[in-house]
């Protein structure tokens, strides 16, 4: 993979981590375990089969977790801390930079990424909340899924869309947590 093809890879991957970051993780852990990916030296881990299977489970029961009510919630602040990290290894396993501070860098501003849509996310899931009193929740995190499930294959089939569908999904969640906060704003 060429330079510019990487970074809309990694950009793909970390705005999807700001959905789901186990999933997005485990998606680019089962395209290195498959040959499909090759992580730079020192992340190569993420091919190998214990590494691919835990992270499918893990990110099969975050999945699951993500549709309880309350729990739902208390996955969203311990995702704080998971998305941002699942970012930056998304970084470091994706791109081939030319020095270790350029590689930090990168995973920076893979981090502040991933944050920064899982702080969309988790406005619209409190205003869903308070809206509907949790009903929609479900409905909210089966649509978060669908994706970024759709956003990490399209990485990898193609890098360029996926990276300004990312650019349209963000635009698109901010516009989205404005409105409803607006809105509840003005029940209140």
């Amino acid at each position: 993979m060429d330079g510019p093809t990487q970074f809309a890879l990694a950009y793909s991957l970390t705005t999807s981590a700001g959905l789901r970051g186990l999933l997005t993780l485990a998606v680019v852990s089962v395209a290195a375990h498959a040959g499909v990916l090759h992580p730079p030296m020192g992340f190569e881990w993420l091919g190998a089969t214990p590494v691919t299977i835990a992270l499918i489970v893990v990110a099969l029961v975050d999945l699951a977790a993500d549709k309880i009510p309350v729990v739902d919630h208390a996955m969203h602040v311990l995702q704080v801390v998971v998305k941002p990290a699942c970012a930056a290894i998304l970084v470091g396993g994706t791109l081939h930079p030319q020095s270790e501070s350029q590689l930090i860098a990168l995973m920076a501003l893979g981090i502040f990424n991933a944050l920064g849509i899982h702080a969309v996310s988790a406005g619209v899931r409190g205003t869903s909340t308070a809206v509907s009193g949790g009903i929609a929740n479900p409905f909210v995190s089966t649509g978060e899924d669908v994706l970024a499930i759709v956003l990490s294959g399209l990485a990898f089939i193609a890098p360029f869309v996926a990276a300004a569908c990312a650019i349209a999904l963000t635009v698109v969640a901010v516009l989205s947590g404005r409105t409803l906060w607006r809105r509840l704003r003005r029940v209140r």
